[in-house]
């Protein structure tokens, strides 16, 4: 009974050796930089990486861009004020004097001008018909 027992343990100690010996296999393989999932969690590396250092880029030109808009805005402020206080102050101007009617013949330039056409400049064309 002894031999057995002693047969029966070596040959589960035999069979639990091969299991590893195929897991580590397996792992390795899994684990390869190249083919496996080591080879993708390198390449996301990488991309977090690119992606850390663009995000930090666009802070930095967000950053900028808010700076100029605060500028712009304050200068933009500044002259709203001037226009406000300078058509406050064309309150204070007293109108100007209407001038007279002439009782002159028409400006060359006004005799120059073609008259006016009494004619409407263009007509709607109807289909299989006349206008």
């Amino acid at each position: 009974m002894d031999i057995i027992a002693d047969i029966l343990l070596a040959s589960g100690a035999l069979a639990a050796g091969f299991y590893c010996f195929i897991l580590g296999r397996r792992l390795n393989r899994f684990n390869d930089l190249e083919k496996g999932v080591g080879g993708a969690v390198a390449v996301l590396s990488a991309q977090v990486d690119d992606l850390t250092r663009t995000l930090t880029a666009a802070q930095a030109a967000a950053n900028q861009s808010a700076a100029t808009l605060t500028e712009l805005t304050g200068r933009a402020e500044k002259s709203a004020q001037k226009l406000e206080l300078q058509m406050a102050s064309l309150h204070d101007i007293p109108d100007a004097p209407k001038p007279r009617a002439e009782t002159h013949e028409a400006s060359p330039k006004q005799a120059e001008m073609p008259p006016k056409p009494t004619e409407p400049m263009f007509t709607r064309h109807r289909l299989g018909g006349s206008a």
